[in-house]
This record gives C-alpha cells, structure tokens and sequence, in this order.
C-alpha cells in the first residue's frame, strides 16, 4: 500500500488560498476516481475537487470553514501500489508528480467586479487576501446545556431542581463557565418555571451557527464596501404611471413572441442614457493605486437573490441591448443563478449595479456600492399615492429610486443630476426609444 497525496490545485488565475466549504467523504471512506471529495470556495467560486485516483481517505486538510493555501495537501489516500509520497504520521512529503491538476469549477458565490482598465479586452478580476478569522469564545451568560451535554450544577442544586420537576437545560447559569447556583434555581421558580406547575419554560437554548462559504464572502464585500466607500444614498420619486401603462402594453402585445418586460429592463435602458451624459457614474475605482476607470461599455450587475445568498451576475454591453435583450439575459441570468448553474465569467466585469426586492421592496433603501464600483440603483415597490396635478389630488403609480454614490469620486451635484436623468427617462419612457 502506497499514499497518495492531493494538492489544493490552482482554481483561479490570481487565487492563492480557499476555503474549505464541503466535506463529501471522511477518513475511512473509500473513494473511486473522478468522485468528488469536496468543495473550496475562492472569492470567485466554488470548486469541487474530483479525486485523481481511487483509494481510502487517510487524512483530510481541515475542517468546513478553514482556509488552505493553493498547493497545500488537500486530501491523502491510501492506495495499491507505490502511491507518490511517504507515509508516515503527521506531515507528507508531497513530490512533483503529486495530484494538481485542474477541476471544473462550479460557481456559487458573490464575485467583486473587477478593476479592468479601459484598453484591456479581457475582464481581469482582482484578487483580495481573505482578513484573518479569530475564534470567539462563547459568553458566560449562555445557558449551559449550549456548552456542555450536561448542565454545570452542585448536586444540591440538581437535587432541589430534580424535586421540583425543573429541567437544568432551559436555566442559563450565571456562575463560572455557565454553572448554574441556587440563586438561578430561586429565580426561575419564582417566575414560574416549575414543571410541575404547568408553566411555559422560556427558549434559552442558543444555535451556533459558522459563518462560512457564501455567506462569509457576502460578509466580507459588505464589510469592505462599507469600511472604504464614504456612500451618499438620494433617493427620488419617481411617476411610474406612463411607464407602467407601456409596459402593459408591450407585454400584452409581444406576450408570444418577446421576453416578458418587468420594470428592470427600463431602469437598466434608463442608467445607459444616464451613463451617456455623467460617463463618472460607469467607472470603476482602484483605491489602491488611486486610478478612475471610465467604462465605454455599460455592464450592469443584476443583485439576484437565491436560496444561498446573494449573488450579482452581470448584463454586458447594455449599450447595445435593446430593451428585450435586456429583459432575456436578466431573466437567463437570474435563471441559472438560482439553479446552481451560473458561469463564472456571468459574475465579473460590473461597472454598475442594480437591486431590486421585487414586490418586497421598502418605501425606501440605502443600498451599499458593490466595491470597486461607484455607484449603485435601488428599485423599491410601486404604490398608488395621491399626487397634487395643479388643481386636485390624483391617483398615480409612484415609484422611489434609492442610489447610492462613492462620494470620493461623485459629488452631491453629480449625484442629483443622475437622479434626475434617471426620472426624467422612466417618467417619459418614450424617450429610451429614440435611438432604437
């Protein structure tokens, strides 16, 4: 018998760690060759790892949640014959011909938009180093049974609770390391805790929850966009009513024939004309090396919701698309999204994004900048208001607008005029066709 080591092969131009999100075998597992093993996670994607050989698991890189470096010992396995390292305890000594080669990648993840300069054809994407994770220790006030199996308690305590028919577990300790005292006995029985007395015992019981692969990256663009981008959100009222007319219409019309229009596709058709007279509002900003990059071409990241979080695929070239292209690749893209079959390059190269909570969405929102982007439009749900014509108060389908800007690249003015560009189009939705 021989070991077989499988490295961390390389998943990404620019990617140098990923993170452990999916453990599809344990040690002791045969596995056959092509069988998936697990699952990485990179700031771009997440990879499944076929195994190169077929063989049984000696000893696995870590645990769901850990982050590993490209190259690392991934997986060893025991196998006939030689294998291509030694077995011993502990390490492997990993030689050359050692398992790195490349997997299909699978993509479920929220991707950055990358930093690509206006001359380069290629979307590049950026590679950002994963911060340090530090463990958290639990507090003391959690109730005990969410550390131990067994309550922490004296025997004199367990045996006054025992006689009072009082479960132990449902009682948060506030002694050390959550034991619970008399006193915490004393206070539940005297808000009514006793079983026997027939009272609802209160929820103490508390889920630790990891916060890991999709999730975790989600956490980790928020927490960047917010701690580096000063944002200043306008939000505008919006009189929907032609538009929503229009789009009936157009729907009822091309209802065989053409992709059915929702409001997106006009807001998208509305930020290209706005992106024609403010170019700013298209750009992409390398805070690092202090560069502004103005886009020719409008790609516009749809912010799209799926059972595992939130992801943005991107609509390229919306410069070009007329309104039904427009509406056929949101609705494609959203598509695949949801069943776990986006592409990769479906999620890099945004200049701009849109969001969106469909019939949920708020009066208002502050949407946060999908970073290394300067800006980004919120769409919120349309409501019949009154609104004063001059002479009496009419209904009318009124929509609010909530973008927000990079304020070290747009300012307040900048700002409003997009606002106003933006209202102006979607009030009087016959103006996006002028060039079609």
């Amino acid at each position: 018998m021989g070991m077989h080591t499988m490295l961390l092969p390389d998943v990404g131009e620019g990617v140098a760690e990923a993170e452990i999100v999916e453990w599809n075998v344990k040690v002791g597992d045969t596995v056959l060759e092509d069988e998936v093993v697990g699952a990485v996670m990179t700031d771009k994607a997440a990879v499944e790892i076929p195994s190169s050989v077929t063989g049984k698991v000696a000893w696995l890189a870590g645990e769901v949640g850990d982050v590993i470096a490209v190259g690392a010992d991934l997986v060893r396995l025991e196998v006939d014959g030689e294998g291509n390292s030694a077995t011993h305890g502990g390490s492997s000594s990993t030689n050359e011909s050692a398992d790195t080669r490349q997997t299909e990648v699978t993509v479920s993840s929220v991707v950055k938009p990358n930093k690509s300069p206006p001359a380069v054809q290629s979307e590049t994407s950026v590679q950002k180093t994963a911060p340090s994770r530090t463990a958290v220790s639990a507090s003391a006030s959690v109730p005990s049974a969410a550390k131990n199996a067994k309550p922490l308690a004296a025997p004199s305590v367990r045996k006054r609770a025992k006689d009072a028919g009082v479960d132990l577990t449902m009682i948060a300790g506030s002694g050390p390391a959550g034991r619970i005292v008399h006193d915490d006995l004393d206070q539940w029985l005297e808000q009514g805790g006793s079983a026997q007395r027939g009272g609802k015992a209160p929820n103490n019981a508390v889920k630790e929850i990891k916060v890991i692969g999709m999730r975790r990256k989600i956490a980790e663009q928020m927490t960047l966009a917010m701690s580096r981008i000063p944002h200043i959100t306008i939000v505008e009222e919006v009189d929907v009513t032609n538009l929503e007319e229009l789009r009936v219409e157009l729907n009822t019309t091309y209802q065989d024939t053409r992709a059915k229009l929702t409001v997106l596709p006009f807001v998208i058709k509305a930020i290209v004309e706005a992106a024609r007279e403010l170019p700013e509002i298209n750009s992409i900003y390398d805070d690092e090396n202090n560069v502004v990059y103005q886009h020719g071409g409008v790609h516009v990241g749809i912010a799209t919701q799926t059972d595992n979080g939130l992801m943005v695929p991107v609509v390229k070239h919306c410069e070009v698309r007329s309104l039904w292209e427009s509406a056929e690749q949101v609705l494609q893209l959203a598509g695949q999204c949801r069943d776990g079959a986006i592409g990769r390059d479906d999620l890099i190269g945004s200049t701009i994004t849109v969001t969106s909570l469909g019939p949920l969405g708020a009066v208002a929102t502050t949407p946060i900048i999908n970073h290394p982007e300067v800006a980004i439009v919120g769409i919120n749900k349309i409501a019949i208001r009154p609104v004063w014509d001059g002479q009496q108060f009419v209904p009318r389908k009124m929509m609010n607008l909530s973008a927000s800007f990079d304020h070290r690249i747009i300012d307040g003015w900048q700002a409003a005029l997009t606002m106003q560009k933006l209202k102006t189009l979607l009030e009087k939705p016959a103006m996006l066709f002028v060039e079609d």
